[in-house]
C-alpha cells in the first residue's frame, strides 16, 4: 500500500507527523558511547550517517535532554557500534530511559582514548568529535574517524515501524 497522492489529506507539519513518517523509513541501529565523568554513556542511534570519506567523518544525532547528552557534549572522542540483528536485546538496553546499560548482560571493554566498545558488534569506530551543530531539540553531532574495526559477523540489526528487525531475503 503507498501514501495517497490526495493533497486533500495532508498533515500540517508537527512532531507526530515526523514521528509518523520515519516509521516508515527502515534504519540501521548503531550505539553511540563515550566516557563520562561517572563512567560510560551510550544511547541507541538510528541516525549515524556517513558524511565524508576523506577525511572518513560520520555523524549523528542526540536530543539535548538525553541522559548521555552531557557526557557527550564534552567528550573528546565517541565509539560507534554497528548492531547486528542478534542484537536486538541489547539496543533495546541502551534506547532503554534508565537502564543500566554497562551491567550485565552488556560485554565491553575500555577502548582507545578511553571510549567503551562493545563486544560481538559488527563493526566499531572510534571517533574524534570536530562540531556539535544545534538542530532543534538535538544537536547533530560531526565526528572524524580515528580508528575501528569492521570484521564483526553477521547480518544488520534494522529499525522499522518502532521496532527492531532483521532483514529479510
Amino acid at each position: 500500500m503507498t501514501a495517497s497522492t490526495d493533497l486533500g489529506t495532508f498533515q500540517l507539519a508537527s512532531p507526530d507527523l515526523l514521528r509518523s513518517t520515519f516509521r516508515r523509513h527502515a534504519a540501521g541501529v548503531a550505539v553511540v558511547t563515550a566516557s563520562g565523568a561517572r563512567g560510560p554513556v551510550g544511547f541507541t542511534a538510528t541516525s549515524l550517517t556517513s558524511v565524508s570519506a576523506d577525511p572518513p567523518m560520520v555523524s549523528f544525532g542526540i536530543g539535548t535532554g538525553a541522559s548521555s547528552w552531557p557526557a557527550v557534549a564534552e567528550a573528546e572522542h565517541v565509539g560507534v557500534h554497528i548492531l547486528g540483528e542478534h542484537q536486538g536485546d541489547l539496543a533495546a538496553t541502551f534506547a532503554r530511559s534508565g537502564a543500566d546499560r554497562f551491567g550485565a548482560p552488556t560485554a565491553w571493554s575500555p577502548g582507545p582514548e578511553g571510549v567503551p566498545v562493545l563486544d560481538g558488534v559488527l563493526a566499531w569506530l572510534v571517533c574524534r568529535i570536530v562540531g556539535r551543530v544545534p538542530a532543534g531539540d538535538h544537536r547533530i553531532v560531526l565526528a572524524e574517524v580515528v580508528l575501528g574495526d569492521p570484521t564483526g559477523a553477521g547480518r544488520p540489526l534494522l529499525y522499522h515501524q518502532g521496532r527492531f528487525t532483521a532483514l529479510r531475503d
